[in-house]
């Protein structure tokens, strides 16, 4: 069975904004982070960690040895290997695996036209299956083709331009996604402001839950 819209919000409440493109999930007592950046003091310890690509808003050495555990599993794309310690999973786009239980699917993210990640790099979204419930977090991308592939309950889209896609952009795309709830990311920090998610608010389909941070 589908899960409800208001179900669906529901679970919105298990995903935390961190600020910028990062967050934390909460899920069966696991707390997954995805690219950590700029975190609070004393953030709690992660269990799993997913970085999108290695730029050093989204691989941040310093957030994540901060949140980091011996048990902590990191999955990141190749590249970003070489900065991080622990246990490390490499993975590329279109790639399917299971951390602690959590199904993860991997998903492309790159510009269609701006330089800053190119589809060559192999950079990733991922899209994470908890309770039911599947959450896509886009990465650092354009409205790109292979969204019209993506299938989840819950969309964290950018929305700032400049490196990722617009706020009008992102609405073009929640179209072809089709979920049933979305949380804009990508603004407020480095880039991005208020009418970026205000224009994002008013247009998307589905339903738009704004995420404050802490």
């Amino acid at each position: 069975m589908t899960p409800s819209v208001t179900a669906e919000i529901v679970a919105v409440e298990n995903i935390k904004w961190l600020g910028h493109d990062s967050f934390l999930i909460t899920a069966d007592g696991l707390l997954i982070y995805i690219d950590p950046f700029q975190l609070p003091k004393k953030s709690a310890k992660a269990d799993v960690i997913l970085i999108t690509h290695d730029h050093y808003d989204h691989c941040s050495p310093g957030d994540i040895a901060a949140i980091q555990k011996a048990e902590t599993e990191i999955v990141c794309p190749p590249d970003a290997k070489s900065k991080l310690s622990g246990k490390i999973t490499t993975i590329t786009r279109g790639k399917n695996l299971t951390v602690k239980g959590i199904p993860i699917e991997t998903v492309p993210a790159y510009n269609i036209d701006k330089k800053f990640h190119p589809k060559a790099n192999n950079w990733l979204g991922y899209i994470i299956t908890v309770r039911g419930f599947r959450i896509y977090h886009a990465g650092d991308t354009d409205f790109i083709p292979e969204m019209k592939t993506v299938k989840c309950d819950i969309a964290l889209l950018p929305v700032s331009g400049t490196y990722v896609m617009t706020a009008k952009e992102a609405v073009e795309a929640a179209k072809v996604i089709g979920a049933k709830v979305y949380i804009p990311m990508h603004y407020g920090s480095i880039v991005g402001g208020a009418a970026d998610e205000e224009y994002f608010r008013k247009n998307a389909p589905g339903k738009v839950i704004i995420k404050r941070r802490d």
